[in-house]
């Protein structure tokens, strides 16, 4: 792995440092601004008072923390693979580059020793998954991996139920971050409750460090959008987008892209919006969880 200098002093002087996936840079949000927003979570994290890490693959290198050359080609590149954990093995044998998942951004993290990651949302089980088998492998590989993940919870789109009972049977530590309610991504409530709340970032890392010292995997926390989108406008949308896929033929990893571009064209926007909102969020919050774990 080649670390950028930042990441590298800060990891040798026990400073903070929150991970970053690429995946959302190079496939979740719309050029040209996806450049623009990378470089704002970035700040984000700095103004709390940590050390961004944007993690990718680079001409077959993994890059912990990615200079301003490097995130440009993650951003704009045109042959950007996306990267879960299986990927890596070929990627990086064949000498390519790619944005990382969750899982492969919480796996080259742990590897890295960098204990906090920031996300816009797991993903989970999809609605599907009964005739599909359709689950991440964010789910699996977060119940093997001991590290701390910021997020809004799951995309609404997703089975959120199910996914619940996955990280559960996973035995994933779930937390709400002032809330009892677990967050859907755009929506603040996604309907469920959560096992655990906290209200603070030092109450984050005093379950962190219990995990440490149990040698357990890892810890979401989920984090509510504080401007959420409009409910009805939300299942409106939802409900008419799962219509025109099944409608279209479109199925398994293609629904989740199929949805979030239908979200972003019927509400003008502001779910886009409301995706930057929220990983911006998240990025500070890992921020703050990270000073208090180090």
């Amino acid at each position: 792995m080649r670390f950028n200098r930042e990441v590298n002093l800060a990891l040798e002087r026990g400073r903070p440092v929150v991970a970053l996936e690429s995946t959302i840079i190079a496939h979740g949000l719309p050029r040209p601004g996806n450049l623009r927003v990378a470089r704002e979570i970035e700040q984000a994290v700095r103004e709390e008072g940590a050390v961004p890490a944007t993690i990718a693959v680079v001409e077959g290198t993994p890059h912990i923390g990615l200079d301003d050359d490097a995130l440009e080609a993650i951003a704009v590149g045109e042959d950007v693979a996306k990267c879960s954990v299986r990927d890596l093995p070929v990627v990086v044998g064949r000498g390519a580059t790619g944005a990382t998942t969750v899982a492969a951004t919480a796996a080259l993290a742990v590897k890295a020793g960098i204990a906090v990651f920031a996300t816009g949302g797991l993903g989970g089980v999809h609605r599907e998954a009964r005739e599909s088998w359709d689950e991440s492998a964010d789910l699996t590989t977060l119940a093997g991996t001991p590290i701390t993940v910021v997020c809004a919870g799951v995309k609404s789109i997703l089975d959120v139920g199910a996914t619940l009972e996955r990280l559960e049977t996973l035995n994933v530590t779930l937390l709400g971050f002032g809330t009892d309610r677990f967050p859907g991504f755009y929506l603040a409530d996604s309907g469920h409750p959560v096992p655990w709340r906290v209200d603070t970032p030092e109450e984050v890392a005093d379950v962190v460090h219990a995990r440490g010292e149990l040698g357990l995997g890892a810890i979401v926390v989920a984090n509510p959008l504080d401007e959420p989108l409009d409910g009805a406008l939300h299942d409106r949308v939802l409900l008419e987008g799962l219509q025109a896929a099944s409608e279209a033929g479109v199925r398994g990893k293609d629904v989740t892209p199929f949805l979030l571009e239908r979200f972003h064209r019927e509400t003008d926007g502001a779910s886009l919006r409301a995706n930057v909102r929220l990983v911006l969020r998240n990025a500070a919050l890992a921020a703050r969880i990270a000073r208090c774990i180090a």
